[in-house]
């Protein structure tokens, strides 16, 4: 099986041996990052830092002012690291050591855009803006991240990109200093949690048969015994007709597939058509329920592997989540890439990675990918090696 490590612009930039290091793992490809959100990271290795702050959602290379001059949308460069191009150094650095690259781009999670154009963000039934989750269904919105998309997956060098949410992202979000786990709310509420009032959106669900006003107080009427009690465990799409409404739900659901599908086709198209060569591969990180939101986009299985050339599915933890997420897309042909943590410290298991993998290639993936080689502890790093040196040559 071919393996990919996730690795940041950081992990590389200022460490001559980092590199070396990555290849010495067994994986035959890096992917790394090209557009990124905020975070705050630790790099356990680096010779010249241990953390590294990036302040805001930002691209990794120089933005070309041919393509984004006199925007109101548009991306915002990176000063947290020396050189104009980090990216591009890293990268650099990746492929003499032999590693295949691909660019990682981040897409429809921006708090920073939020914050400065707040007209851009999801607004819930209760007219709460969630500012790191740009409302996919904008025609301005859509049409920065189809062009982010482009630029920011065909860095030069790059053979392929990963396309991370790319679709919907909502009310489930690591903020900093989060303090949102008071009420419990499983999937279903969640979803309610996340459907979007904002002028596009209201107008999209009068196109299903939908009165916005109407439907906002019913998910505030279907959330208040949430409120009241303990919170919700309702999980699955049937959890969620059943606090909502089938009825009611089902057509939410129409206009929001509709979007999240315009968001990806057009993503990927723009992305060939400024793409070096016609193998450069376009995966998206999926989950392959659509009415799922984050960074791993809900899809139809279908229509995805119809769109791109794969998918990356989560794929830590029990045998059953493995199930869950590669069985829907199981016999369809693509790209199946089983992403799996190994980072202990943030819920990942690289000491079973071996019988993981052999277990996610039974059920139809055929790559893997690694989160994240920069973030993992030395006694991490030496467990996947020897899982890889079994399972990914």
């Amino acid at each position: 099986m071919k393996a990919s490590a996730f690795v940041y612009p950081w992990d590389v930039v200022g460490d001559p041996d980092a590199a070396a290091r990555l290849a010495d793992l067994g994986v035959q490809q890096v992917t790394l990052a090209s557009a990124y959100h905020s975070t705050r990271a630790l790099t356990p290795r680096h010779p010249g830092h241990r953390i590294v702050t990036a302040e805001h959602a930002a691209v990794l290379y120089p933005p070309d002012p041919a393509r984004w001059d006199g925007r109101a949308l548009r991306p915002y460069p990176q000063t947290w690291m020396p050189g104009d191009d980090p990216y591009a150094e890293a990268a650099g650095a990746l492929a003499a050591a032999g590693l295949q690259v691909h660019t990682w781009v981040v897409l429809a999670h921006n708090s920073r855009l939020g914050a400065e154009h707040p007209e851009t963000s999801v607004v819930n039934a209760y007219g709460d803006r969630y500012p790191w989750a740009p409302c996919v269904a904008q025609d301005a919105v859509r049409a920065y991240l189809v062009d982010l998309a482009a630029e920011a997956a065909v860095r030069p060098g790059a053979s392929g990109t990963e396309l991370e949410s790319c679709g919907w992202y909502g009310f489930a979000h690591p903020h900093a200093h989060d303090k949102t786990s008071g009420v419990g709310l499983g999937d279903a509420a969640q979803y309610l949690m996340s459907l979007c009032f904002c002028p596009g959106c209201r107008a999209g669900y009068a196109g299903t048969g939908l009165d916005a006003e109407d439907l906002a107080a019913a998910v505030r009427g279907a959330l208040e015994p949430v409120w009241a009690g303990r919170g919700s465990d309702a999980s699955g799409w049937s959890g969620v007709r059943e606090l909502l409404g089938a009825e009611t739900a089902d057509a939410t659901r129409r206009w929001r597939d509709q979007a999240a599908r315009r968001l990806q086709e057009e993503a990927v198209t723009a992305v060939r058509g400024a793409a070096p060569a016609p193998d450069f591969q376009v995966l998206l990180h999926a989950d392959p329920a659509s009415y799922r939101t984050g960074a791993n986009a809900g899809v139809d299985p279908a229509h995805i592997l119809a769109t791109a050339d794969g998918v990356v599915l989560p794929c830590t933890g029990a045998d059953a989540v493995r199930e869950a997420v590669l069985g829907p897309f199981a016999g369809r042909g693509g790209v199946l890439a089983a992403n799996f943590g190994v980072v202990t410290g943030m819920g990942g298991s690289p000491a079973t990675l071996e019988r993981d993998a052999a277990h996610a290639r039974s059920l139809g993936a055929g790559e893997l990918r690694l989160y994240h080689a920069g973030l993992a502890s030395g006694p991490d790093l030496d467990a996947v090696a020897r899982a890889l040196a079994r399972v990914a040559g």
